[in-house]
């Protein structure tokens, strides 16, 4: 037996506002211990948050103009989340891999 799935409700869209809000805390959080480091790679992540931005707010504004986000507002608002998530989550995993060894040798040194 198949399933329909299920319409997003508010609440589920809220609760998915909201974890997205604070995953994109932490890779801000961490963008700007990558930035205050300096150097080249500090450059690099500067150029590649506006890069993101501007790449990501094209996609979503040609997938909404071509409907490939729906029809009803709690669609669009739900594509809109998980188009963004994608970005956010990749970027925490990218940077939690770069800064940790980073940051733990840092520490090491102070010792």
């Amino acid at each position: 037996m198949t399933s329909t799935p299920k319409p997003p409700n508010w609440f589920d869209i809220s609760m998915d506002a909201w974890a997205l809000a604070a995953e994109s805390n932490m890779v801000i959080s961490m963008r700007m211990g990558s930035l205050a480091l300096g150097g080249p790679n500090a450059a690099r992540e500067a150029e590649r948050m506006v890069t993101e931005k501007v790449a990501a707010n094209m996609a979503l504004g040609c997938d909404l103009m071509r409907g490939k986000l729906g029809n009803s507002p709690e669609a669009i608002v739900s594509g809109s989340i998980a188009h963004y998530s994608k970005t956010v989550v990749a970027n925490r995993k990218r940077l939690g891999d770069t800064l940790a060894p980073k940051v733990s040798e840092s520490a090491g040194e102070r010792s």
